[in-house]
């Protein structure tokens, strides 16, 4: 016993002594564009924290015109206030957005849409993960509502705006974690089983086919779409699970920071003559393979099927 706990320690000890290479190597790739966004218009989910605030932060900081929108209004304008005096763009907005809410997202792109006559960068980025078993306010199955639902339809909503102001670019956040998820047409709100683990990787797996069937509907309108796995960053996505927050924390020094995590989002956002790869998934800003799962052209056509029935839509 007293020769693994040695070894451990010793084990440990070389960890955190290699931590700033380690952290490098993990880092993953930057964004390389130089494209500066003056008079363009971005809207991000869930941008008052980690990923998406340092995204807000980069686009704000070549000119756009931001939109943060998140649940948490206060968060929000705090996050706003912050990038505002840092990149001294006073075009960084603050909306309600919730997207466990049908309602809220309406009303989210009903505002916008009267506010604004161009949308030229939607950032899909909001999520949640590991939640205990709930439902939204529209009764669907939360990861499934939030992650995927409430972003296709807040996607809908905005699509015209945005066939409006092409070229024009739709980011969708999925994770790594789709390979291990299954569509469940069967049992899509969980009822029948549950694991918080697996609703969120099923859930990645849903924004990795909504990108590639978009893509398919969306060729020759000037409008293209990209799905991303921004890597294993901290960030407070882990909240509602304790396991991955004492993990989080005991290998703070390996993952990357929200800033490094926001590249692969930037580089799908900014990236020139990225147009022919529209509907692909990207990691460490490069196109990266995707599970066999999230290349099968039917499941993702019944999936947006389903979606459109679930929320009351029609979207050729």
């Amino acid at each position: 016993m007293l020769v693994i706990l040695g070894l451990l320690t010793s084990l440990l000890s070389f960890l955190y002594f290699r931590a700033p290479s380690i952290r490098k190597f993990f880092a993953g790739g930057v964004c390389r564009s130089n494209v500066q966004l003056p008079g363009k218009v971005v809207v991000i989910t869930g941008a008052n924290t980690g990923i998406g605030k340092e995204t807000a932060r980069e686009l704000a900081r070549r000119g756009a015109r931001v939109y943060i929108a998140c649940r948490d209004v206060l968060k929000g304008e705090s996050a706003a206030s912050e990038i505002r005096a840092d990149t001294k763009n006073s075009q960084v907005l603050v909306r309600k957005l919730d997207l466990s809410d049908t309602k809220s997202i309406r009303g989210f792109a009903e505002g916008f849409l009267a506010e604004e006559k161009q949308l030229h960068i939607l950032i899909n980025n909001a999520g949640v993960m590991m939640c205990p078993y709930s439902k939204t306010a529209d009764g669907f199955e939360t990861h499934l509502g939030v992650n995927h639902l409430g972003h296709f339809l807040l996607t809908h909503l905005l699509l015209e705006r945005l066939k409006e102001s092409t070229p024009s670019r739709v980011v969708n956040l999925s994770s790594v974690l789709h390979h291990a998820g299954k569509i469940r047409f069967h049992d899509l709100q969980g009822e029948k089983r549950y694991s918080r683990g697996l609703a969120y990787c099923h859930s990645k797996l849903a924004n990795v086919l909504f990108t590639r069937e978009l893509a398919k509907r969306l060729q020759g309108t000037g409008v293209t779409t990209y799905a991303v796995h921004p890597g294993v960053v901290s960030s407070e996505l882990v909240r509602h699970s304790f396991l991955l927050c004492l993990l989080w924390r005991i290998f703070s020094p390996f993952v990357k920071s929200a800033r490094e995590g926001a590249q692969t989002s930037l580089h799908c956002a900014l990236a020139e003559g990225l147009e022919p790869l529209s509907g692909k998934y990207f990691s460490d800003c490069k196109k990266a393979w995707v599970s066999p799962k999230a290349r099968d052209n039917e499941t993702a056509e019944r999936l947006w099927n389903v979606s459109c029935e679930l929320l009351g839509i029609q979207w050729e």
